[in-house]
């Protein structure tokens, strides 16, 4: 079994398929690739065209939902990548950028983005393991919790 094979099936275990790209809301690709390395843009956790959550990380969203979020922004951010080179040519996550829409006081910004870096890990396993920044902000773009970005090495 090839390991793009079982990105696949572990795609599958975890009862998810890859999503249609999001359309961009400004003057930018989804993703972008120079040499080995796929950039993506930032993600929101759409679910069907939808946020998942709106609201600040620690007010209108709790740490497990800001969480999930960041699941779903990871999930929509290999879409991005799949649509522009094929989940098959990844060999590995390199680096993580999570931004967290912060309620004053709020700091587990760390914590809400373990949920892209678990699901990566999840996905890839050992390939999944990467550098990674979480940042907290005081606002994103369409009131958002939650903003992930990918750098992956492919072939």
């Amino acid at each position: 079994m090839t390991d793009a094979t079982l990105w696949r099936k572990n795609l599958e275990r975890l009862g998810l398929e890859l999503p249609s790209v999001a359309a961009p809301a400004g003057a930018y690709i989804p993703a972008v690739r120079s040499g080995s390395l796929v950039y993506t843009s930032g993600q929101l956790p759409f679910v069907g065209g939808e946020l998942s959550a709106t609201g600040k990380a620690g007010a209108e969203v709790s740490l497990a939902d800001a969480k999930e979020a960041a699941k779903l922004c990871a999930l929509n951010a290999l879409a991005a990548i799949d649509a522009l080179v094929g989940l098959d040519n990844v060999v590995r996550i390199v680096k993580v950028v999570g931004f967290v829409a912060s309620a004053p006081g709020f700091n587990d910004q760390p914590l809400v983005i373990n949920g892209a870096s678990e699901f990566l890990g999840e996905v890839f396993g050992d390939a999944g393991v990467h550098a990674r920044s979480a940042v907290g902000v005081f606002e994103l773009p369409k009131n958002t919790p939650v903003e992930v970005e990918l750098i992956v090495e492919v072939r």
